[in-house]
């Protein structure tokens, strides 16, 4: 039984993303469904938790527009102490007795982290040097020099002063929400943020609340994602592959020029403006395909 589309994984805390991605599997197996393509749409550290999306079949053929869309974080810094991690997990290796006001840390977001900034990213993290991964060159003791980054940030929504979870009375915390481009580090902002206000700081909560189109309105536990493999109805989870593509316009083709797009060939004579469009045949997706000067040609095609 083919099976496309996406689930939409509230990731708990403690669950890696390839952990997420075998849970799926699992699941689906469990469930009667065989083998099914399963992939993700950005990792989210063991200690983040939010809106993981997770990819079945064609829908796998997107995972690569959903590591570039932007993402929407909630996190709070703690300030006083930094880690070796940049989160709660690690080691402190520097503190400071200076406690910023909250009214500084609205002002320096907004001065000096806002817009495109270069970010270098944390010790732990996936990043590949000479082929392996930084947490696991950092975990056997390496010093670990990775090089900076571009980076947007989109916007900043503040949420409260004050503290999520386990805490420390002694110390001041802030809880602030940020969109963010691809390939931002918040465990990162948070340390540049606290350096920035002249002292230190780590990551005590991570929750990702938005990735591309999806929210957490549309995200569903680990137990509900659980109990596919008992026999609930898969339909009642998986979202259409095409809602992956909600950022885009939609392009309806006739019956012949989706006989033509499935077979790659090129479409002229367009009226639409030049961008990128899904096409689709009545309701089935058909391919991503780009516009130009009144010619569409294939991006990606979906064989659905």
């Amino acid at each position: 039984m083919s099976v496309h589309g996406w689930i939409i994984l509230d990731k708990p805390v403690g669950l890696g993303s390839t952990q997420a991605v075998g849970a799926v599997k699992r699941n689906l197996r469990e469930a009667g469904y065989g083998k099914v393509k399963v992939g993700h749409g950005g990792t989210l550290d063991p200690l983040a938790e939010g809106v993981l999306p997770i990819a079945l079949g064609e829908a796998t053929k997107l995972c690569g527009r959903m590591l570039d869309s932007d993402k929407v974080y909630e996190f709070t810094v703690q300030f006083g102490s930094e880690t070796d991690t940049l989160d709660r997990e690690g080691t402190v290796i520097a503190t400071s007795d200076f406690q910023p006001g909250f009214g500084s840390v609205e002002a320096i977001v907004e001065q000096k982290f806002t817009g495109e900034i270069e970010q270098i990213p944390p010790a732990y993290s996936a990043i590949k040097i000479d082929g392996e991964r930084a947490y696991d060159r950092a975990r056997a003791g390496e010093q670990i020099e990775l090089k900076s980054r571009l980076v947007n940030i989109r916007r900043w929504d503040y949420i409260a002063e004050g503290f999520v979870g386990d805490w420390d009375a002694s110390a001041q915390y802030a809880t602030l929400r940020v969109t963010v481009s691809k390939g931002t580090y918040i465990r990162s902002l948070a340390r540049d943020i606290a350096l920035a206000l002249g002292t230190v700081g780590h990551v005590t909560m991570l929750r990702r609340v938005k990735a591309g189109p999806f929210t957490l309105d549309q995200a569903i536990s680990l137990d509900k994602l659980n109990e596919i493999g008992k026999g609930a109805p898969l339909e009642d989870v998986i979202l259409p592959l095409e809602a992956g593509l909600d950022d885009i316009p939609a392009l309806d083709l006739s019956p012949e020029a989706a006989v033509a797009v499935r077979q790659g060939r090129v479409l002229t004579g367009m009226p639409q403006g030049d961008g990128l469009y899904w096409a689709k045949a009545g309701s089935v997706p058909v391919a991503l395909v780009e516009l130009e000067a009144g010619t569409a040609k294939v991006v990606r095609g979906f064989n659905l």
